[in-house]
């Protein structure tokens, strides 16, 4: 059984494209295309499941077209339309390039100097120039490369120095 803490969310099934089984894809994370992976995630009545794809394509940076084996009619892609789709951890993990901002979702934020758990990232504001983590209790933190001081994949951890006053109520 796939947990929820095992996999991050990556985009949304949108409607099916053609009558063949194909669905459009809006992307948030395109770790699929840089990592080896078969399948992908989706949410189905709360419970996540595995499919596997037999062919995607890139329509633009945020949308692809995803076919996913056993899915060969309009309406069976039609089922699909609205799910989440998710990616599993391990597998962005392992890889040598960055982590996506999409894939620290859940990790603990720690400040550096205190040693303080500030939460864990809910999610990640970028609708502004100047990037924002939020924890799970609502507290935004700056999300700028200069304050994160290290990146724990094995505890799920992000260590930053935080500015002074940031966590005043």
């Amino acid at each position: 059984m796939i947990r929820k803490e095992d996999v991050y969310k990556i985009g949304r099934l949108g409607k099916p494209h053609g009558v063949k089984g194909e669905i459009s894809f809006q992307v948030a994370d395109d770790v699929f295309d840089r990592c080896d992976c078969e399948y992908l995630v989706l949410e189905m009545d709360g419970i996540l499941v595995p499919f596997f794809m037999e062919e995607y394509r890139f329509r633009s940076d945020e949308t692809a077209l995803v076919k996913f084996c056993d899915v060969d009619t309009q309406e069976r892609a039609a089922e699909l339309t609205g799910s989440d789709v998710y990616f599993p951890r391990q597998l962005a993990e392992d890889t040598d390039e960055a982590l996506s901002w999409a894939a620290i979702t859940g990790y603990e934020i720690v400040d550096e100097n205190s040693g303080k758990s500030i939460g864990h990232i809910a999610s990640v504001d970028d609708s502004t120039i100047n990037m924002l983590f939020e924890t799970e209790n609502g507290t935004l933190i700056p999300a700028a490369e200069e304050l994160i001081r290290d990146i724990d994949k094995t505890k799920r951890r992000i260590i930053m120095t935080l500015p002074e006053g940031i966590l005043d109520d």
